[in-house]
């Protein structure tokens, strides 16, 4: 017995890495599973070992992006168990070029698959949810890269939408019985190979990609039935809430504002108490100004 028998799940991109694991955990723990992947082989591959064990799992390759392939995916979920309890955005993909460099087509390539993605399969089984009446789990994927990250516009904006959407989703949601969370994933995958900081490629250590599949698996059972709208860090041996956007440091000028009174005060107040950028949080770099380099 597992603490999802009876469920029927969703795993977009579950042919590989984080999305395998997230497949085999939620049927390990009883759902029947449909595991999506633009790439048939691999996710036949997790179908069968799925069923190796007793479990039961079917493949989809419908493409995400597209509103006809959300729709069909949520309907091959119904139609194959008789309808959809948990949905986990996984699918994901990386254009990396700096900003001044990224055309069009690499900015939608990546917008397209994840937010528009997480978008179009949410939304269709979120309809599908209330019209059974049965309520649901959302769980969405974001990535600490949605804090900035040097070449990954494209990607990081997606995270950072991502995470709006999870808050407002969550809101919108519960009075059909459907929590909305997101977890911000750890685990070595193909996409992590190519992992940059500061705009260089970096050796990262092998972190487990399928331990993040049994905190999935949690976040979409009841026993998380009281968990809604909330961000986690996953993986690497830990759950770690992600702090929401939170007004800080304020600086009052009694009377109104004025450019007179924010020239005199500004300094004065947040002199020492600019937000640190980017994803390695470095010391705040720009106290003494933003100026362009020599010869540039």
């Amino acid at each position: 017995m597992g603490i999802l028998d009876g469920r029927a799940a969703v795993v977009t991109g579950g042919g590989r890495g984080i999305g395998r694991g997230h497949c085999l955990h939620l049927a390990e723990q009883g759902a029947s599973v449909v595991v999506n992947d633009l790439d048939g082989d691999e996710a036949q591959k997790v179908v069968d070992e799925i069923g190796e064990k007793g479990g039961k799992a079917v493949v989809d390759t419908s493409n995400i992006a597209t509103r006809d392939g959300a729709r069909a995916l949520v309907q091959k979920c119904v139609d194959s168990f008789g309808a959809i309890h948990a949905l986990v955005n996984n699918a994901g993909n990386v254009k990396d070029r700096s900003f001044l460099k990224m055309s069009d087509e690499e900015f939608d390539a990546v917008v397209q698959v994840h937010m528009y993605g997480t978008f179009r399969c949410s939304q269709e089984a979120a309809l599908r949810m209330r019209e059974q009446g049965t309520g649901g789990s959302i769980v969405n994927t974001v990535s600490a890269a949605h804090y900035g990250n040097f070449g990954q516009t494209n990607y990081a904006g997606s995270k950072g939408a991502i995470a709006s959407m999870t808050y407002t989703w969550a809101v919108e949601l519960a009075r059909h019985g459907i929590r909305v969370n997101a977890i911000s994933p750890s685990g070595t995958t193909r996409m992590s190979a190519s992992a940059k900081v500061g705009g260089k490629v970096v050796e990262l250590p092998f972190i487990d990609p399928n331990q993040n599949g049994a905190f999935v698996a949690f976040l979409c059972s009841d026993e998380a039935d009281w968990v809604t709208g909330q961000i986690f860090g996953s993986g690497a041996d830990r759950v770690q809430i992600v702090s929401q956007p939170k007004y800080a440091t304020a600086m009052y000028l009694p009377g109104g504002l004025s450019v007179d009174g924010i020239v005199e005060n500004f300094k004065k107040v947040f002199g020492k108490n600019l937000e640190n950028v980017g994803l390695m949080k470095n010391p705040y770099p720009f106290y003494d100004g933003v100026k362009p380099a020599e010869g540039k």
